[in-house]
């Protein structure tokens, strides 16, 4: 396996849609919709109360419930641990800052990581490797990081003293909160796990943060799922978002709203960053991208789905340089938080931008430049788009993160998936890995 490299920068079509820019503040709001955020903040910390007072206080020897078992199963502290997360947290720059990374082995955890290590900045890692996908690939990111200096901690962010014990160690400036239960059809199988993940972990960070002396500055991650059934096209930070189409896009919308919440009570300092449909090397096995290239290469048949009267279903793939860049750029635009030892001193940054490509492409697009790029023709089957929370259409007005964070993405679909299929090649040895 070769070791990851800075990633260097044919054409898609673009298909930018028209669009007014809002100069109002993105959370200005109307009295008359004070009631609504009231009504869904209740509704959401009810939830979390129930759900982490529901269980025993007592762990039994095996949980049932896979997604609380993390919390009895990892080891940390002592002398040695704590020099590990000194030294990986240490800035070598003089205006460099600490950054907590939570999800620091997923894939924008990793290339996050590693571009704030490569400018200098303090980055500590925080991962519980769970097994939604194979976790020798995270494992496989970990080593990446750890040669490069990174100490990836193992551990859930639903584990509030393991939390508090990092802040003791290191005074982090900022957390760049990656850590989530991705994926919209797998909350069908299992919802509890993005519940856990998204709503209680979060509401867990933030209450650690909360408390912090001195309260760091947050960014995070949301997602375009939350614009679930909106049909306003391209999509703006103005438009609604009270359609989720999945239980996942429901969790980020709550994520959203519970930010709010700590931003307006205990003055942290929050973005939240709605990522659409990120894709390269080291990606995610459950991406569309991803598991079209496993099974060409293997001669299986893929599902390419259609919409309603067949349709395009299309996706404003945005390529994982292009993200970071975003990324990067809230946390070095974020302002402080403006708490102290959980108290609000005064009034406190709170943002959201979209992080898109503005350029929809249709996912029969995609499986082209695939087999053009493997040499492989694919064996599609035409299916409808089934109701499982996947979404026809995105498309990302990113205006606002144009003129905020200084974001202009640069790569193309047909540049981003050669390099993805480089790495994919080369990591599963010419697709052998991937077939076993």
């Amino acid at each position: 396996m070769k070791q990851m490299s800075h990633l260097d920068d044919d054409d898609v079509p673009s298909t930018p849609g028209k669009f007014k820019i809002d100069k109002s503040p993105y959370f200005h709001r109307s009295t008359r919709s004070l009631p609504k955020l009231a009504f869904w903040s209740l509704l959401f910390l009810g939830f979390i109360f129930i759900f982490f007072y529901r269980s025993p206080s007592s762990p039994s020897p095996v949980s049932s419930d896979p997604s609380r078992r993390s919390l009895r199963t990892y080891s940390w502290g002592g002398p040695a641990w704590e020099k590990r997360v000194r030294s990986s947290a240490r800035v070598r720059t003089r205006r460099g800052v600490s950054v907590l990374v939570t999800g620091a082995a997923g894939f924008v955890g990793t290339h996050v990581s590693s571009a704030l290590k490569r400018r200098g900045d303090g980055v500590l890692g925080l991962d519980n490797f769970n097994d939604y996908y194979d976790p020798s690939l995270k494992r496989a990111r970990q080593a990446l990081l750890e040669r490069s200096g990174i100490f990836v901690v193992e551990g859930d962010i639903n584990d509030a003293a393991l939390l508090r014990k990092l802040f003791e160690v290191v005074p982090f400036t900022h957390v760049m909160h990656l850590a989530a239960q991705a994926g919209v059809r797998y909350a069908m199988e299992n919802p509890s796990s993005y519940v856990h993940s998204n709503i209680a972990g979060f509401v867990n960070l933030l209450e650690v943060c909360k408390s912090a002396n001195p309260q760091p500055a947050i960014v995070w991650a949301s997602s375009s799922s939350v614009y679930g059934l909106n049909t306003k096209v391209p999509f703006s930070e103005k438009d609604r978002t009270d359609q989720p189409a999945s239980l996942y896009a429901a969790t980020k919308k709550a994520g959203e709203e519970i930010a709010h919440t700590y931003n307006h009570i205990y003055g942290l300092s929050l973005t939240g960053l709605r990522f659409f449909t990120v894709y390269g090397p080291w990606g995610r096995p459950d991406m569309a991208y991803f598991f079209f290239t496993k099974d060409i290469l293997r001669g299986k048949a893929i599902s390419v789905f259609e919409g309603a009267n067949h349709g395009t279903v299309a996706r404003d793939f945005t390529y994982i340089d292009d993200i970071v860049k975003g990324c990067l750029g809230a946390l070095d635009t974020a302002e402080k938080s403006t708490g102290s030892g959980g108290k609000k001193r005064g009034a406190a940054q709170l943002r959201v931008f979209n992080l898109g490509n503005t350029s929809p492409v249709p996912v029969t697009h995609l499986v082209s430049i695939l087999e053009r790029l493997l040499k492989v023709k694919a064996k599609r089957n035409i299916m409808k788009l089934p109701r499982n929370g996947d979404v026809q259409f995105t498309h990302a007005n990113i205006s606002s993160a144009q003129r905020e964070l200084g974001y202009k993405p640069t790569t193309d679909l047909q540049t981003g998936l050669k390099k993805f299929a480089r790495w994919y090649l080369g990591y599963y040895k010419g697709g052998k890995k991937a077939a076993s």
